[in-house]
């Protein structure tokens, strides 16, 4: 039987982290002051949010390439104690991130992606539909950022300049 994927490897990589560039031009366009204060219809405000894209990128990504998963209730944004406050934290948390990601990629490609997984202690999936997933949660939550940012009559970035 012979294997075709859709992508390769690198490819997805690629594609995940285009996302993420364009989810942290959307992070600079926001101000500072609103980040972690501004929310319509008793959403979350954007810094909460993108707390929780990049917790679950970062932690994903350790419990896929070590075994060992944190308790989602356990992530940064989870907690009541809040660590990340300010933009420039976010930004270098999301920057951290995007350096892991690299740095464990190759670890990642020697695993099987049809693997059952149980991440974050609560989510059982295989690690591909896990990863797609985290990437979907992430433009997702982007969008509501999108609709914060024009609602502060901000316009966000194209949503095509994902490099």
């Amino acid at each position: 039987m012979t294997t075709v994927s859709a992508l390769t490897a690198k490819q997805f990589l690629n594609h995940w982290k285009g996302h993420r560039g364009l989810t942290r031009k959307a992070i600079e366009a926001f101000p500072e002051e609103e980040l972690f204060s501004y929310s319509i219809g008793g959403m979350r405000t954007f810094g909460e949010i993108m707390l929780e894209v990049v917790s679950i990128a970062y932690y994903g990504v350790e419990g896929v390439t070590t075994g060992t998963w944190r308790n989602i209730e356990n992530l940064p944004y989870f907690t009541t104690e809040k660590t990340i406050t300010t933009k420039q934290q976010l930004l270098e948390f999301w920057d951290k991130t995007t350096a892991y990601i690299d740095q464990e990629w190759e670890k990642l490609l020697s695993l099987d992606f049809e693997q059952p997984i149980k991440s974050f202690g609560t989510y059982e999936n295989t690690i591909y539909s896990s990863m797609l997933y985290w990437i979907d949660n992430e433009v997702h939550h982007r969008g509501q950022g999108y609709v914060y940012l024009r609602a502060l009559g901000i316009t966000p970035p194209f949503f095509w300049e994902r490099f």
